[in-house]
Parts: structure tokens; sequence; C-alpha cells
């Protein structure tokens, strides 16, 4: 739930390997881009594949887009569980029914509750009764899907907007700082010579 280090610490070491990741700036981009657009579905436990399917259609990269899938976490899980709901209502112009799960967490636990129950009853031979699992199905999984592609979109398309200028410039800043290095290198090589040349 809280990373080694705190969430600062482990941005910075997800950013710091996304921006040396081995590809064009465009790729990390779109990579990036599906990543965070895959955090706006309600797939959990399926991010990564999410990720990688989408990064693999635009030709992104795909490691940049699994890395990009951790901006859902435990600190942003409710916000866009909520707007993407939220949105999903709208769209589909239905209003929860709360008679019989009254919060959101109640209805996951509802449909996990009924998942097992199920699936042991078939075992047993008991009564299977699916009612919490299709409310959650109609009151929470299709909503969130529906309602979470526009906005995820949107913050795909932001995403690839603001890290495309900061890759390539971390880049260039990159291949100039190893320019400098290689052309040290051979300056003292050739230092190294001339000094050897005058001994003899």
């Amino acid at each position: 739930m809280y990373p080694k280090g705190g969430w600062t610490r482990a941005f910075h070491y997800v950013r710091h390997r996304v921006s040396r990741l081995p590809d064009t700036p465009e790729k990390i981009a779109r990579g990036i881009a599906a990543g965070l657009f895959t955090t706006f579905t309600p797939f959990y436990g399926l991010h990564f594949v999410v990720a990688a399917t989408c990064a693999s259609l635009l030709r992104g990269n795909i490691l940049a887009s699994l890395a990009a899938t951790f901006f859902g976490n435990p600190l942003t899980y409710v916000p866009i569980g909520v707007i993407s709901m939220k949105m999903g209502y709208f769209l589909l112009g239905i209003a929860p029914d709360h008679t019989l799960d009254k919060s959101l967490v109640a209805k996951f636990i509802g449909a996990g509750e009924d998942l097992f129950a199920n699936l042991w009853a078939v075992l047993t031979g008991h009564h299977v009764d699916w009612t919490r699992l299709l409310v959650f199905y109609h009151e929470v999984f299709i909503p969130y899907l529906v309602g979470g592609f526009l906005p995820g979109l949107v913050l795909g398309v932001v995403g690839y907007y603001v890290t495309l200028p900061l890759i390539r410039a971390y880049q260039n800043r990159r291949r100039g700082a190893l320019a400098a290095r290689i052309a040290a290198l051979k300056h003292r090589k050739q230092q190294a010579k001339e000094q050897k040349s005058r001994g003899h």
C-alpha cells in the first residue's frame, strides 16, 4: 500500500527509469499515454495487460506504458473511480439503486461474496444467487467502463504532450553529456600520445 521510501521517491524512480528507456521520445510518450489511459479502466489486476495491449496498438513503448500505470495507486484510485462512475451514470442516463448495497465498497464486497458463494454452491449443489454480482455489473462495472473512457483519453493525451518535450530534452541532454565525455576521453588519449612521443 505504501512504497518503501515514500510516494515521492517512488515517483522519481519511475520517472528516472522511463526517461532512460532506449527508444524514441514519441514511442515512450505514446506508451505513457497508454498507461495513463489504462488507470481509468475497471480491469483491476489486469492493468499491465491492458496497458501493454494499448501501447502495442499505438506503437508505443510497452515498458513505458507499464510504468505509467503506477499513476493508479491507493492515493488516486478513489478519485479515479468517483470521476469514472459519475461520468458513466451521466452518459448512460441512469441512477444507481442503493436499496441493496448503499456504498461502492459494499457493492465490491457483495460481488466478491456472491462469486465465492456461488462457486461453492455449484460444487455442493446448493442454490445459486447472482443478485449482488449483477448489481455490481450494472451499477459499477458498466458505468465505470463507459465513464472512464473520456477522462482516461483526456489524461492520456495530456500525458503525451507533457512528457514528449521532457523526454526529448532529457535524451538530448544525455546525448550531449555522453558526447562531451567521449570528447574528453579522446582529448586525454591524444595528450597521452603527444607526451609519449615527446618523451622519445
